[in-house]
């Protein structure tokens, strides 16, 4: 039974470009649809016309959208107000900015329950509480009276899911739900979804540009290109045959380990402008099968075998569907061949600590510390990439700063080109950070051209001011961009450009190791495969050795040579990418790896993680994730593991069941 159908809808400026545009769509009850596409494309707009939550200046223009038996595009905005939160409800991307932080989780939801389920007082309170445990909250009762700020990311999402049931929804629209999750939290959401699904029989709009959570969660998907749909078809034909070739390069650009010897099929350019292009396919200027129609005609909507494609080249009976080099689809699964090389470290870190002191009182006494880094060691060797994975506020990110004196080691030793770093005093300009957010980090009053020849400045490099600008349009072409472009602003840049800026600035001092801190974590699949491409094209270039944190274990296998898994300070397990990647003996490792959607379907069980990250300021006794740990013996809980040997020598693990007198086999 169809419950949402939309049909020819068209939402614009006043006056001005359509940004989404002839779009239509059904959704039948209980079934999932979503809509796939890069950052630009309208998919988010698409929601807010569904709910007639436009901003100002917007508006819905034509088309209709009905819900059940009921025309939303005729309603009123009263009656229209009975629909939202009630009928249809929306998990907005960023919880964050969407709770209210001066009330109550208990308030935000009862509000919810008061407008569309009349409950108040104690019954709002219960039926909150009892929302709060569905969607898999422990200690409901005492988190009812929590604010956002008290809460983790992932906990902010599932009180947003709360509050989108508690209306009891036919729709939920889920608009980039898991972004900002890290791999297990993302899969906890994603289960508690379907799970909620299947009980309640609710449609699902579910908004994302991962096409690993398309793969495990929708029915049917339409791909978004320009604010039009240009391909809808079921989950397992888009999968096995895309038509498109916006959607087969989409598939291309996807980081994989059977690609990592060769760049990834990255799109080039970007989302046209709204209403840049009136003529002609909006794809054409990106794509290498266009011809001349496809810049002068706008291509109409064609069936093919019971799928729907907007391209030129299905026009005329005799179409011969298009085939893609798409290695998930038409290559087998062969094994890495990632060989394990002794080379002489350029980087060793040895027991290195990072705990920063927890005051309290009128006098500031220090009452205990917040053990970050908590005896870390590890090697990196030249023109080599090692990855450094885990989930958030395991300590990644100030482990990086401590190896760049960001924030100030407690002890241990970090070598670099057997130079000791720890306690040094003098600049030292051969490592540099690459940090996640690349708007943030750039000075937005700068042109690029200063932001690049600021450090050269201060640390002499060029003999003056003509010979920095030389270098710096040599550093502009080896990250892809135009030399004129110097003059302009950060703001003036996509997100992939800036994270390219970025990147230049930590180059132009010319380092040896780039430390990269989740630099493609915010970027669109296409735009990561340009800036993955980038990083091995200078490592291969120049030798650059990069220590890469991420949570994306899709692009560990495609980049990186080594891996360290980190769990709460400490190093758990490491080896070459093939070793743990293939054969993760950690638990903490093996749950991390089946937690990630795979588009092949080929994933492993997944392995529910119980609890939260315990805090860094009170460890548990013992094994650090001896509380979540599914294979928990009692050792586990009085005696922290030491880290042994596993099948070869350079695969290591600091886990119980490998015992110190295991004895791999070394031959």
């Amino acid at each position: 039974m169809t419950l949402l159908k939309v049909d020819g809808l068209v939402t614009r400026l006043r006056g001005g470009a359509a940004i989404v545009d002839d779009i239509s769509f059904q959704i039948s009850a209980g079934e999932t649809f979503a809509l796939l596409g890069e950052s630009g494309c309208g998919k988010s707009m698409t929601a807010l016309s569904l709910l007639r939550l436009l901003p100002d200046g917007v508006e819905n223009s034509s088309g209709t959208m009905v819900l059940g038996e009921t025309a939303l595009h005729a309603l009123a905005e009263r009656e229209m107000q009975e629909v939202r939160g009630g009928r249809m409800a929306m998990i907005f991307q960023e919880p964050g900015l969407s709770l209210n932080p001066v009330m109550t989780v208990g308030e935000q939801i009862a509000e919810v329950l008061s407008l569309h389920k009349n409950l108040k007082g104690e019954a709002a309170t219960a039926r909150s509480i009892e929302l709060l445990t569905q969607v898999g909250i422990s200690d409901a009762v005492r988190r009812v009276n929590e604010y956002p700020f008290q809460l983790s990311g992932g906990i902010k999402q599932r009180v947003m899911i709360a509050m989108s049931l508690a209306g009891g929804p036919k729709l939920l629209i889920a608009d980039e739900p898991t972004t900002a999750l890290d791999v297990t939290i993302q899969a906890q959401v994603l289960q508690l979804l379907r799970e909620t699904q299947q009980q309640s029989g609710m449609a699902m709009l579910l908004i994302t540009h991962d096409l690993g959570v398309v793969a495990e969660n929708a029915h049917r998907v339409g791909v978004m290109y320009a604010g039009q749909i240009v391909e809808q078809a079921t989950r397992e034909k888009l999968f096995s045959k895309p038509l498109h070739p916006y959607t087969q390069k989409l598939f291309s650009a996807l980081p994989d380990a059977r690609r990592s010897g060769h760049p990834l099929a990255a799109i080039p350019g970007s989302v046209p402008m709204l209403g840049s292009i009136s003529t002609g396919c909006r794809f054409a200027p990106r794509c290498d099968r266009a011809w001349d129609m496809c810049h002068e005609k706008t291509p109409e909507w064609h069936v093919v075998e019971d799928c729907g494609v907007r391209c030129h080249l299905y026009q005329d009976a005799g179409y011969q569907i298009l085939e893609a080099d798409i290695p998930y689809m038409h290559s087998p699964d062969k094994k890495l061949n990632l060989e394990t090389r002794i080379l002489s470290p350029l980087l060793q870190v040895d027991d290195l600590r990072v705990h920063f002191p927890i005051r309290k009182g009128l006098l500031q006494r220090v009452v205990g510390q917040v053990k970050a880094v908590d005896g870390v060691s590890l090697a990196i060797a030249q023109g080599r990439t090692l990855a450094l994975v885990g989930e958030s506020g395991c300590g990644k990110t100030t482990l990086g700063k401590a190896l760049l004196r960001l924030v100030q080691a407690t002890s241990g030793s970090a070598r670099f080109a057997d130079r000791e770093l720890i306690g040094a005093s003098e600049e030292r300009a051969s490592m540099q950070m690459v940090f996640q957010d690349p708007f943030a980090s750039l000075n937005p009053k700068m042109r690029v051209a200063e932001i690049l020849e600021e450090g050269m400045s201060a640390l002499k490099i060029g003999s003056d001011s003509a010979a920095r600008q030389a270098l710096l349009d040599e550093l502009l072409d080896k990250v892809g961009l135009e030399r004129d472009s110097k003059w302009r602003y950060p703001h003036e840049f996509s997100g992939g450009q800036r994270q390219r800026i970025a990147i230049a600035r930590a180059l132009a001092v010319s380092p040896q190791l780039l430390i990269c801190d989740e630099p493609t974590s915010a970027l669109d699949v296409s735009v990561q495969a340009q800036i993955l491409n980038l990083l091995k094209s200078l490592q291969e270039e120049l030798g650059l050795s990069y220590l890469f944190i991420t949570h994306n274990l899709a692009v560990v296998e495609y980049l990186a040579h080594e891996v360290c898994v980190m769990y709460l300070g400490r190093i758990v397990e490491r080896g070459t990418t093939q070793e743990v990647m293939r054969s993760p003996k950690h638990p903490y490792t093996q749950a991390l790896l089946s937690a990630v959607p795979r588009i092949d379907g080929a994933g492993r069980e997944y392995v529910r993680l119980e609890g939260e990250l315990p805090s860094p300021a009170n460890p548990p006794q013992g094994c650090h994730f001896a509380p979540r740990c599914q294979n928990v013996m009692p050792v586990c809980v009085k005696i922290f593991p030491e880290m042994n040997a596993v099948e070869t020598r350079s695969h290591t693990v600091c886990c119980h069941l490998y015992p110190t007198d295991f004895i791999p086999d070394l031959d």
